[in-house]
């Protein structure tokens, strides 16, 4: 029989109408009194960490969770977070590289309806989820939704109302749940002990490039945040007239991070194809390749935090595969 800890945070699987929307309000012992569980097979303990809207998650709420985990890691087979679904790729991110290399299970699911509603597909994302979970064959961070299990730093989500939200991004799933029966496509081999990260450094900046972004604006970014990820064109290149901008900031400050993603979800950056993408060749920047953005981001905080400022360090620790999330490793 296994043994798993179910931790609610809130979102859409859990709300009700409060009268103005949709709101957390269920928590995690009512979401489990809505399955039918064969209680001879599975007992399940609940933890309330919080009961928000995901819009509302934070980098301290990522650190909650993995905490919680941590303090009861020895306790149980596995764990089920349920979550919304707005931010849940990023919280998947979070976990994975704040618990790497874990033999456990630990499953991020949610809804598109709550469980509360007639028709819904929380009672079958968080049953599969259980099912997922008490397999002996699981393990690590992964997102299981709609049948789908795709890896904690695979998942995007692409669609804001239907049941098939949540796709694995420039990867396979690694398996699927059907009629409580796992089909597996990747099974990955574990060496060594569970690894638990405490710190996160959230200086990180999102600039979204578009046709009419001033240069002016990039003095106050690079001023502000350590590291810039600039989300850029097709396979990532900076236009022609801010390349001075961006080597007048990065000539004065040798401690800032630039970092080239792309703004085209699938197949991921390549900046060494055209010479728009070599502009900053002089320059000591990074990539994302095929990671997704929400990895790309929750990456840099744990590398950052990690390395305490050297950039080589930096560097490695970003371009080490962790839980699926890069083809590409230094």
């Amino acid at each position: 029989m296994k043994n798993i800890l179910m931790i609610s945070t809130g979102g859409t699987i859990a709300s009700i109408n409060k009268g103005k929307g949709l709101a957390p309000g269920l928590n995690s012992r009512e979401l489990v009194e809505y399955l039918n569980l064969d209680k001879n097979k599975v007992i399940i303990d609940t933890l309330d960490l919080m009961s928000i809207d995901s819009t509302d998650i934070q980098v301290e709420d990522w650190l909650k969770i993995s905490t919680a985990i941590r303090n009861n890691y020895n306790d149980y087979d596995g764990f089920v977070i349920t979550h919304g679904t707005d931010t849940l790729a990023y919280t998947a991110c979070a976990i994975s590289y704040l618990i790497q290399n874990s033999k456990k299970p630990i499953v991020l699911t949610g809804a598109q309806k709550s469980i509360f509603s007639d028709i819904t597909d929380a009672k079958l994302n968080l049953t599969d989820s259980i099912t997922y979970v008490c397999d002996d064959r699981s393990s690590d961070v992964n997102i299981v939704f709609n049948g789908k299990v795709i890896a904690g730093t695979r998942g995007r989500k692409e669609k804001t109302k239907s049941y098939d939200a949540f796709t694995s991004l420039n990867y396979p799933v690694l398996a699927t749940v059907h009629d409580d029966k796992i089909i597996r496509y990747l099974h990955k081999d574990f060496e060594g002990e569970v690894k638990f990260y405490d710190k996160l450094d959230d200086s990180i900046f999102l600039l979204k490039l578009i046709p009419t972004i001033e240069p002016e604006l990039l003095s106050y970014i690079f001023k502000k945040y350590k590291t810039v990820i600039v989300e850029s064109y097709g396979v990532g290149g900076i236009p022609s007239y801010l390349v001075d901008a961006f080597k007048v900031e990065l000539e004065e400050d040798r401690k800032l991070n630039i970092v080239i993603t792309t703004q085209v979800p699938m197949e991921g950056s390549d900046i060494s194809v055209y010479e728009v993408g070599r502009r900053l060749d002089d320059l000591n920047i990074m990539e994302s390749f095929d990671m997704t953005l929400e990895s790309t981001v929750v990456k840099l905080m744990w590398a950052m935090a990690e390395s305490g400022g050297d950039f080589e360090k930096l560097k490695k620790l970003f371009y080490t595969q962790i839980n699926y999330d890069t083809l590409y490793e230094l």
